[in-house]
């Protein structure tokens, strides 16, 4: 170590402290000391004198490196039937950076190792390949610095999940019973499957549709809930708690079968079925006559005004109302929305984007969930040409007019919107039978790579994780701050805005969707709920859990959330907080902590959308800009991290200079990234009911949100200690 001191007056002399100690002798300006036989913390110092007195120097701490202490808190998750992901949390590093862990798997029985697998560090996680399925194991951990490596911690015991059954339920059949239909099959015997059989899933088809399905204890069950005069397909498959096995060959009982019990010999004539396609005709006829009659008589708005015209021969007056998107059965679609009842007013917006269930054709399902699904169609245009589009409907049975009209609502929202960050949709009702409500069903643009979450959480932990540079993640969060840039200034508020409610296309080109809890200001600057609902509580600002309270203010709030979610490539805010502690949470001034690898100019944008005075909160607008300008000053990417070049065209493979990447992201078909991606938006956890019940208040006034923060440089070197608060 070294001190210098200059005078005058000369000469300056030298002396050295060790603790409280004085070290060597006084020596003259400039003096060096070396020390040896240091094993521990030790605080050094040095003093200057000449005649005129002395000078002291702040005091230097010299750290001694030593080998790091055992993680900490060791968990195993996302276990399959061969793989578990084990997470770790770093002990004392001994004053020098880790720089790989070691893991040691076992199974648990004989204690037998079977793998040890050496990972890099950061991040604290492995995942282990290879496993047995049904097999108890266990893993423990250590890590090393220059220095040498921890002790291993106690191990840690998990068990593997079963293998989904591989044997399939063979020779359906039914017999008719008034008022349903009993459908047997031959069960798998138990010594063929190796598994722990749960039961039994039938599904039951009818319209290329899937009606339904249930579970069922033994190889026997009562069908009650379908429709006999169609044709009714039915498969079952053997089901455990890893998922359910192969489906049995497609059993199909045709609609005169069912009409007509037992199928009848080939000779004989019975002229009930004559007499009834005699009366059907009749009645299609009829109905037929009425219905054009109808249409006529609306098309001319006449009447029978020009009657005698025409009985004269002179020439009659023609006239055809103006037709929109739903050009082929307006009446149709008047007709149905009349059974559902819903008001003038909505009727008046779903004008437009109405169009009858003939013009699209279902295909596969993509997802569903407890209220809902989703199914690929193609969408038949007016030029002839069909486009790929995703269809958003209500399971049937399950819904009330009032769950119609509220569906129908998001349409009605969604109608006027004309941007290319804002999902654009068209809504259509699927007729029933007469007494029964329509099924309503909104139909989106067919997006590839689906919501946003689904497809975070995919490229963190899915089967083949891939890397998402810091300039894609800004990419997606200056996309949905353009599309809320773009509804606020159409005086509306989202109210649900959250990674999970954003579409990603072809392009990783991100759009704001799901309106469903959406509402035009018409009045005022803010909206206030008036019933209990169902809310995304971690996503709610402080205002709105509070008073109900909705404004662009509010939405802003959710999307500093969903820039966290973005960031920490899709994990859950507020982990470990109940949804009823979160007020509180909030209001004692805490906040979503920094995540490991955001940069400092991100997170401070994070808490000025958390602000507490709402109207201090930054506009879209703003948000949109400085954004933009972090994304600008990021000319190059890290050396960790390769731009993300994906080629999604026909081909499936992807172009990137990561290798993981490539053989991840890329060679994943679209079935498959969309499937994933619509399945993972059926969960009721982040909501809870509403506790105010108020009238709809409309008052208040608009403010604009012209404040911008003073830019803060970006930090490319990653805080590892400590939280930021904001």
């Amino acid at each position: 170590m070294a001190c210098a001191a200059v005078g005058p007056p000369e000469p300056v002399t030298i002396v050295w402290w060790m603790g409280d100690s004085r070290v060597g002798l006084p020596d003259v300006s400039p003096s060096i000391l070396n020390v040896s036989g240091i094993n521990q913390s030790t605080v050094f110092s040095c003093e200057a004198h000449n005649i005129k007195g002395l000078s002291s120097s702040r005091t230097a701490t010299v750290q001694i490196k030593a080998m790091p202490l055992p993680p900490l808190n060791v968990t195993v998750s996302q276990v399959t039937s061969s793989n578990a992901s084990v997470v770790w949390v770093p002990g004392f590093d001994g004053r020098t950076p880790l720089h790989s862990c070691t893991l040691q798997v076992g199974e648990s029985l004989d204690g037998q190792e079977v793998s040890t697998e050496v990972t890099s560090v950061p991040p604290f996680s492995y995942t282990v390949q290879g496993l047995k399925h049904s097999t108890n194991y266990s893993v423990r951990v250590q890590c090393s610095n220059e220095m040498g490596s921890s002790p291993f911690t106690d191990r840690v015991y998990f068990q593997t999940l079963e293998l989904a059954p591989n044997s399939t339920p063979q020779n359906i059949h039914v017999i008719q019973r008034d008022p349903g239909l009993i459908l047997e099959w031959e069960g798998v015997a138990p010594d063929v499957l190796k598994e722990n059989v749960l039961g039994y899933r039938l599904e039951w088809i009818q319209d290329n549709v899937t009606q339904g399905e249930m579970i069922v204890q033994d190889t026997k069950a009562n069908l009650t809930m379908w429709n006999p005069l169609k044709d009714l397909i039915i498969r079952v498959c053997v089901l455990n708690s890893a998922g359910c096995g192969p489906w049995s060959d497609l059993f199909l009982l045709e609609a005169q079968e069912v009409m007509g019990g037992q199928r009848q010999p080939p000779y004989g004539t019975s002229w009930v079925p004559v007499a009834l396609g005699i009366l059907t005709a009749l009645v299609t006829a009829v109905a037929l006559a009425l219905i054009l009659l109808r249409k006529r008589r609306k098309e001319t708005r006449f009447g029978h005004a020009f009657g005698s015209v025409v009985g004269r021969g002179d020439p009659a007056v023609h006239f055809r109302a103006a037709r929109s998107f739903n050009r082929e059965g307006p009446e149709l679609i008047e007709a149905t929305l009349e059974s559902v009842g819903i008001s003038d007013e909505l009727k008046t917006k779903l004008k437009d984007v109405l169009i009858q269930e003939q013009q699209f054709t279902l295909g596969r399902m993509l997802g569903k969930g407890e209220f809902g699904s989703v199914r690929e169609a193609l969408l038949k245009l007016d030029d002839g040409s069909f486009q790929k589009v995703a269809v958003k409907m209500l399971k049937a049975d399950i819904f009330t007019s009032t769950d119609i009209e509220e569906f129908l609502r998001e349409a009605a929202c969604m109608k006027e919107f004309d941007h290319p960050h804002v999902t654009k949709l068209i809504v259509s009702l699927r007729s029933r039978p007469k007494g029964r409500l329509p099924i309503p069903m909104v139909i989106l643009p067919f997006m590839k790579h689906g919501d946003l979450h689904a497809f975070l959480l995919m490229s963190r932990i899915g089967e083949n994780p891939f890397n998402l540079p810091v300039q894609t993640l800004l990419k997606f969060m200056i996309d949905i701050a353009s599309g809320m840039e773009y509804l606020s200034s159409k005086n509306f508020i989202h109210r649900d805005l959250a990674a999970r409610n954003c579409m990603l296309d072809e392009n990783m080109n991100v759009s704001v969707a799901d309106f469903g809890l959406s509402k035009k200001i018409y009045s005022g600057d803010y909206y206030r709920q008036g019933c209990a609902s169902k809310l995304p509580v971690k996503w709610l600002a402080l205002e709105s859990l509070a008073d109900n309270l909705y404004t662009t203010h509010s939405d802003v709030w959710a999307f500093g959330v969903t820039m966290w979610e973005i960031v920490t490539r899709g994990q859950t805010p507020y982990a470990g907080i109940e949804n009823a502690e979160i007020y509180n949470y909030l209001i004692s001034g805490n906040r979503l902590k920094q995540p490991p690898e955001c940069l400092e100019d991100v997170y401070d944008l994070m808490c000025r959308c958390w602000h507490p005075e709402p109207k201090l909160r930054p506009s879209f607008g703003v948000l949109r800009s400085q954004l933009e300008m972090i994304r600008g000053r990021m000319s190059t990417l890290s050396s960790s991290q390769d731009p993300l070049y994906v080629n999604i065209g026909k081909d499936k493979e992807a172009s990137a200079s990561d290798p993981g990447l490539h053989a991840s992201f890329g060679n994943m078909d679209a079935e498959e990234t969309v499937a994933g991606a619509a399945a993972a938006v059926t969960s009721d956890y982040r909501y809870i009911m509403s506790p105010l019940c108020l009238g709809d208040d409309a008052e208040g006034e608009r403010h604009a949100d012209g404040q911008e923060g003073e830019d803060k440089s970006l930090l490319y070197e990653l805080e590892t200690e400590g939280e930021k608060s904001c």
